[in-house]
């Protein structure tokens, strides 16, 4: 009994001894400073406390990439905001660097392109269209110098071809044939007084003069008064010629008709050569100079080309269109150009000195001036400001910022030039945001581009643009709906047809505008 007592206060004893230091470990522990290295439990919320810190911001800076910083929000002068760098962020680097990066996949994705500057002539064409007109010079009026009345025609339908000399129609007057009259009792006269003083004789011949020359100028012709003076004879009525070869293109005169002095009867065209008048537009006419050759196409002889010299340009400008005409003179053969013709007109105007040219399609243009994204390799890339010069259908001269050999972006670099936070426009570049550690709960920067689900409606290649019945997009709070989207470029409509079911992504390039940068089925 004495035994079994005594093992059972040891064991009681042990207990109390293990408990007491427990509780002077737990004590202790519990009353070391905070930040003590055995404060354990205080570090893990003092770590949790730091992660839920936000960045300091240092300044902004100019989203093209200039030197040039603020401590303000602000805008360039394309009217981009400028970018907030923060401290530790991706933005923490030296603004003299002048780049923008991008990864590769986005680069691929989006189907950026480059091309190298190059040394090349500027050669380009001015085109205008016109039309057929004919040539001024070989227009041909007939009409009377007197009163009379129409008694022939042997020319009867208006474009009807006529021969030079040939007949047109026949025409009665009593002026003319009283003329007639005066002329033949001259010449009688005349002849009559071979015997007579000299005086008498001169006065006589003063006379025939007179009414032959009334004749001629009623145009009758010589022909007619040979035969006048031959024979004495009066004829009743007098002979209209064609005073050239041509078409007829108009006809007034109808058979017993009345016509006064002046009237016009018949007006013939010669169309063995004629004009094509043509609208160049104002910024273009100062490349057009009188001399050079013209190209001519029309429309209903498509396998054809003309060729014509310009030999005037009209020294006024059509307000309405901001045009100026433009003459150009050419051959007919064949007679296949009809006046009233559409036509095309193409002048080639060579450069004189080559210089640094880039694609048109590289120059971002804010209207103030002008930026080149200049290729770096590995998804770098420095935004240039340039002065430009001369402008081909496809290229246009680099007077500064650009050299020869540089890799230029010629597609895909409108979102540089987009209204919206540039930073908001690359972000839809970069890799996918990682999910945040266990241990560090400060907010994650939101994503710049969207996402939806939904079913292609229509597409049009033309425009680029997709309509999209997609359903909620939660992260612009958007309900289901339909409307339509562009495309960051031609490739993303590859293989695409309505009806197909698609997961987009897409950005606000500008306030309303909504662009789509990937696509998958």
């Amino acid at each position: 009994m004495k035994q079994g007592a005594a093992i059972a206060m040891g064991v009681i004893a042990v207990a109390l001894a293990a408990g007491a230091g427990y509780w002077q470990g737990h004590k202790g522990t519990a009353a070391l400073p905070q930040g003590s290295a055995t404060a354990t439990s205080g570090t893990v919320g003092a770590s949790a406390t730091a992660a839920k810190v936000e960045k300091k911001l240092l300044y902004y800076r100019n989203p093209m990439g200039l030197s040039d910083t603020s401590p303000t929000p602000k805008k360039d002068p394309m009217g981009m905001d400028y970018i907030a760098v923060y401290a530790g962020g991706a933005d923490e680097e030296p603004v003299a660097t002048n780049q923008l990066r991008i990864s590769t996949e986005k680069i691929q994705k989006l189907g950026v392109r480059t091309e190298t500057a190059q040394l090349r002539s500027l050669d380009r064409s001015v085109r205008a269209a016109g039309r057929i007109e004919p040539d001024e010079r070989r227009l041909f009026t007939v009409a009377s110098k007197f009163e009379g009345y129409v008694e022939r025609l042997h020319v009867n339908v208006t474009g009807q071809p006529v021969a030079k000399g040939q007949p047109l129609f026949e025409v009665y007057s009593p002026e003319l044939v009283s003329a007639q009259r005066e002329y033949a009792i001259a010449v009688q006269g005349v002849e009559a007084l071979k015997a007579a003083d000299g005086e008498t004789q001169a006065g006589m011949k003063q006379l025939a003069e007179s009414s032959l020359q009334r004749l001629r100028n009623w145009d009758i012709s010589d022909e007619q008064i040979k035969a006048l003076t031959k024979t004495g004879a009066t004829q009743r009525t007098l002979t209209f010629r064609s005073p050239a070869t041509g078409i007829v293109m108009e006809k007034k005169a109808v058979q017993g008709m009345r016509f006064m002095p002046g009237e016009m009867l018949y007006q013939i065209a010669d169309l063995s050569a004629v004009w094509v008048v043509a609208d160049v537009f104002e910024q273009d006419i100062g490349l057009i100079k009188s001399g050079v050759k013209a190209k001519v196409t029309i429309n209903a002889y498509p396998d054809k080309v003309f060729a014509g010299t310009v030999t005037y340009v009209y020294p006024t400008l059509k307000a309405e269109t901001r045009t100026v005409p433009v003459r150009v003179e050419l051959a007919n053969p064949g007679m296949l150009l009809k006046p009233g013709m559409f036509a095309q007109m193409e002048v080639a105007v060579v450069a004189k000195l080559k210089g640094v040219t880039v694609p048109l399609s590289a120059v971002i243009d804010s209207g103030t001036r002008q930026i080149v994204l200049i290729s770096q390799g590995e998804g770098r890339f420095a935004p240039r400001e340039v002065k430009l010069g001369e402008r081909s259908d496809n290229y246009v001269e680099v007077r500064e910022g650009v050299k020869e050999g540089e890799q230029v972006v010629v597609a895909a670099n409108f979102l540089i030039d987009a209204e919206s936070n540039l930073k908001a426009a690359v972000g839809g570049f970069g890799e996918a945001p990682k999910a945040p550690s266990a241990t560090a709960s400060a907010p994650v920067a939101k994503a710049a581009g969207h996402q939806a689900q939904g079913t292609i409606d229509s597409i049009d290649l033309k425009d680029g643009t997709i309509s999209l019945n997609h359903g909620p997009v939660a992260s612009l709070k958007w309900p289901a709906m339909t409307m339509e989207f562009k495309v960051a470029n031609a490739s993303l409509l590859k293989d695409l047809k309505p009806g197909a079911k698609v997961a987009v992504e897409f950005v606000e390039r500008q306030p309303g505008e909504w662009v789509i940068t990937s696509v998958k089925k």
